[in-house]
């Protein structure tokens, strides 16, 4: 979620022009990760583990965007890298669950 909220913050300096491109799609993929997270731990069990696939997925979707965001010089004040450790620091706890849930479903 708070990524979601820094991602938000960070597009909002975008040019105008960006609405609908890599703003809508930045916001939308910081949205899926905490999105998906939720939805995988209600539905528990096999499901989880594919839904913590699927925020991962967009955690690296994400990141790409940010990386292009600053290859544009649309973040000007170098946010862009501070976004990038909290991504990677979240892919790491991402990956980190996933593992201890194939571990659990295997058992």
């Amino acid at each position: 979620m708070a990524l979601a909220r820094e991602v938000y913050s960070f597009a909002k300096r975008f040019p105008r022009d960006e609405i609908y491109g890599l703003t809508s799609q930045m916001r939308r993929a910081a949205v899926s990760i905490p999105s998906n997270i939720a939805e995988g731990y209600g539905r528990g069990g096999r499901d989880y583990d594919r839904f913590i696939s699927i925020a991962y997925g967009s955690l690296l979707e994400l990141e790409t965007q940010i990386e292009l965001s600053g290859q544009l010089d649309l973040a000007k004040d170098g946010r862009f890298v501070s976004l990038l450790e909290t991504t990677a620091r979240l892919g790491r706890m991402l990956n980190a669950l996933r593992r201890g849930l194939q571990r659990s479903i295997k058992r």
